[in-house]
């Protein structure tokens, strides 16, 4: 198989508030949304999309560009988890690997959605992390976002990996990874040949406070990865193997974004994909924020992931200003 992702998957709820105010700093980071205490919220409307997460939409973005694709996860023995199987086969991805486990539920996310943004609300069940038995080595392993229960999984992935070194490994770190701390996955990170982040979550793996983005490439790269890829919001994408320092702008919006869940998964995702179809550092970080930019004019996470038809077509299309450069 060419891409397996591993990682927690969930079912989102989102929900279209109606009603909400948004306080930004000066420089309009750190925003915050706050509605009135104890009142009846009013909301415009729920969806329920199942088989999303991280790595979710990693397995799914590998398949719609092309690749074999399979998932290493786990759902609970209900009604969310059969929808998430059927998510995942319906879009060609391999189930093989999804453990489905009585007595826990399905994750479930609730997504509160106003305006383009959202703030997710996050639950992740104690599911059992192993490398399934009978597990064949793929030429890329995808890793994400999994549980604080995951931590000694780490381990035997990192020395799954020195027994195969015929698959590499693209890590992008989720919440509990990030909060478990560079120290612990020292090993991981070595044995890694991307690593994509975002630059706020770059700044908080090296415990830094706003930081240049050529020294962002710099450390984080210095943690062990041959390939340090950071994404910046509306700022483009950046990225870094030690030889070459790139950057990409955003690809054009072609209506303003609907919501901006899964913008990152699809830029990192795509990415990694690009690099196992063979194509080169500079043409690899042109593709993912192409793909970024379709799935903020859906719903959801995986709406609006590309064909690579789709997406080499967009390529084509582009403005004369989106075109890779080295970072000065």
């Amino acid at each position: 198989m060419d891409f397996i992702a591993i990682g927690d998957t969930a079912t989102d709820e989102f929900i279209k508030l109606k009603e909400a105010r948004v306080n930004c700093d000066v420089d309009d980071q750190n925003c915050t949304i706050s509605m009135k205490w104890g009142d009846k919220i009013p909301f415009e409307f729920s969806v329920l999309i199942p088989g999303v997460g991280n790595a979710a939409n990693a397995a799914v973005a590998a398949a719609r560009l092309g690749l074999s694709s399979g998932f290493v996860s786990n759902v609970g023995n209900d009604r969310f988890g059969e929808e998430t199987l059927k998510t995942f086969k319906r879009e060609g991805v391999d189930t093989k690997y999804i453990a489905v486990n009585d007595g826990l539920p399905t994750n479930h996310h609730y997504v509160l959605w106003y305006e383009a943004e959202r703030t997710i609300l996050i639950k992740h069940e104690a599911y059992p992390y192993r490398i399934p038995e009978e597990f064949m080595p793929p030429k890329w392993i995808y890793l994400s976002s999994a549980s604080e229960h995951s931590e000694a999984f780490h381990g035997e992935l990192v020395a799954w990996l020195i027994r195969h070194p015929e698959t590499k490994l693209a890590f992008q770190p989720g919440t509990f990874q990030m909060n478990m701390g560079k120290e612990k996955l020292a090993a991981l990170y070595a044995a890694t040949e991307v690593v994509a982040v975002n630059k706020e979550e770059a700044e908080r793996i090296l415990e830094l406070g706003v930081t240049d983005i050529k020294e962002l490439l710099e450390k984080i790269r210095s943690l062990g990865p041959k390939i340090a890829l950071i994404t910046d919001g509306p700022n483009g994408a950046y990225v870094f193997d030690g030889t070459e320092m790139l950057k990409v702008p955003m690809y054009p919006d072609s209506k303003p974004p609907l919501d901006r869940t899964g913008a990152g998964d699809a830029a990192t995702s795509t990415f990694v994909v690009a690099l196992a179809l063979g194509k080169s550092l500079s043409e690899a970080l042109l593709w993912g924020p192409v793909n970024s930019m379709s799935v903020v004019q859906e719903i959801g996470a995986q709406k609006g992931l590309l064909t690579r038809k789709a997406l080499e077509k967009l390529v084509a299309e582009a403005p004369a200003h989106y075109r890779v450069e080295p970072l000065s």
